[in-house]
């Protein structure tokens, strides 16, 4: 009878602690959960409205945007980005591909040549609309 009673509390205590264990755990999942409406901001090098149309198109192609607006004078895009679906690297990677620099990630020369003329933001710092 006491070998029943000895197994009993034993196995009450390993029931509580595997509880503990699952709350910890999903106490921290939601500490790294992702925003699913996350604003951010990031510096995007361009100067004219072709350039806003350009940056903004490149910013819509990736999964996961819900909102793009750049701004010719601040050289920024507002972004509204689901976090489950890509992250801001991804973004950057699909500005710098249509020829505009981020603030991490630069257009490769090819990239850059395929802009148009009065695009070209690495030669002078003029802005027109």
């Amino acid at each position: 009878m006491k070998k029943l009673i000895l197994i009993a509390v034993i196995a009450c205590c390993m029931t509580s602690v595997q509880a503990q264990e699952v709350k910890h755990d999903e106490a921290k999942a939601s500490e790294t959960k992702l925003n699913k409406n996350k604003q951010i901001t990031i510096e995007v090098d361009g100067s004219c409205g072709m350039c806003k149309k350009r940056i903004e198109k490149a910013a819509y192609s990736v999964k996961g945007v819900k909102s793009a607006d750049w701004h010719a004078d601040h050289k920024d895009i507002h972004l509204i980005i689901d976090e489950t679906k890509c992250s801001v690297e991804d973004v950057q990677k699909a500005i710098a591909k249509a020829g505009h620099d981020t603030e991490k990630i630069k257009a490769t020369d090819e990239d850059y040549a395929k802009i148009h003329g009065c695009c070209k933001y690495r030669e002078h710092t003029e802005t027109h609309e």
